[in-house]
């Protein structure tokens, strides 16, 4: 689920006239400084260029998987170039920057942005600038504050783009954090499909129903299934997802495990029941889309689908961001099991 630079040239914004460079250029942000340890530094932004915005952050939210792992120190150093943030400054294990949420109103630039509230996939920053290509308006119906799982929704959307599932197809989602809640909440609105969520905290119950999707402990959960997805990120998950696959099923690999070594079942019944194990990432677009979608698009459209206020259910806590690397520290452990979005309130 981690997501790495890209470069996507369309973009239909007219950067004239512009508007000069008169906001505060302080700023603050949040450093993984080592394993285990982040700060808050303060910054000084340069002067704004032509073609540039300056963003007042709004809001910003952890991704705990990927950011779990980041401020653990578990990217591995193979992966060091190709897991990079399309914002980050700094290199693994740190000091870096790291985020890719973030929600933020259009303080200087092109006069067709300014006063905009806009989503970008940029760290934890109060105050930032890149180019008006890197930012996307908000679709009109979507609030700021459920605009954060944008990146999540994009994850969720590119998964179901790997999967390809059909109409009518038994689905199990196994994991239900928030990409996987996301997964089986686009799933369930798929023609005639069954979707299952299984996890082993039974507070995911009443949330993944209200998705539309049915829930089970994994110990009870139903077999047979015509495609799996695995979030969990935990090697029994994996385990579990295997078993719950029908004849001939793929069951499709969402979780990034860092540097840890995750011993999968490939024996029983896997070469038996022909099943295939399949990965996703949302560094690139899914291969049936990639000639006709770009980045930009797959986010525009992970924006839209963000107006239903049933998902607001997955924003369980937010904290203030100066609380950010006592958040982080928490995330990262094992003490948070009914935290799913976590959200970042930014000063005024």
């Amino acid at each position: 689920m981690a997501r790495t630079a890209v470069s996507d040239p369309s973009f239909p914004i007219s950067f004239m006239p512009f508007i000069s460079d008169q906001p505060s250029r302080a700023s603050q942000a949040c450093w993984v400084v080592a394993p285990g340890q982040a700060e808050i530094r303060t910054e000084t932004l340069p002067t704004l260029d032509e073609g540039d915005v300056r963003v007042r952050t709004r809001y910003t939210a952890v991704s705990r998987g990927t950011e779990g792992l980041v401020f653990r120190g578990e990217v591995p150093q193979s992966e060091w170039q190709r897991m990079r943030a399309p914002f980050q400054a700094g290199e693994f294990p740190g000091p870096v920057k790291y985020g890719y949420v973030n929600v933020g109103v259009v303080e200087a630039g092109p006069a067709s942005l300014l006063g905009r509230t806009v989503f970008c996939l940029y760290p934890h920053q109060t105050r930032y600038q890149v180019s008006a290509q890197a930012v996307l308006p908000l679709p009109d119906g979507v609030p700021p504050a459920r605009a954060v799982l944008a990146a999540q929704m994009e994850t969720a959307l590119n998964a179901l783009w790997d999967a390809a599932p059909g109409a009518g197809d038994r689905i199990a989602v196994v994991g239900g954090g928030t990409v996987g809640l996301l997964v089986a909440w686009l799933a369930a609105r798929l023609p005639g499909c069954e979707v299952q969520v299984i996890d082993t905290e039974p507070s995911r119950a009443a949330l993944a129903q209200t998705l539309g999707a049915s829930f089970s402990l994994p110990e009870a959960a139903r077999p047979g299934a015509d495609l799996v997805i695995h979030t969990s990120g935990q090697a029994a998950g994996l385990a579990t997802a295997l078993r719950l696959a029908a004849f001939e099923a793929t069951v499709l690999e969402l979780s990034w495990y860092g540097s840890r070594a995750v011993n999968v079942p490939l024996g029983e019944a896997f070469h038996s029941q022909r099943l295939t194990l399949k990965s996703s990432q949302v560094g690139h677009v899914a291969p049936a889309q990639r000639g006709r979608w770009t980045h930009r698009r797959r986010l525009a459209l992970a924006l839209s689908l963000l107006t239903d206020p049933v998902l607001d259910g997955l924003i369980t806590d937010s904290a203030p961001f100066h609380e950010l690397p006592q958040v982080l520290a928490r995330l990262a452990g094992a003490s948070a099991p009914h935290t799913l979005c976590h959200r970042i309130d930014h000063p005024d």
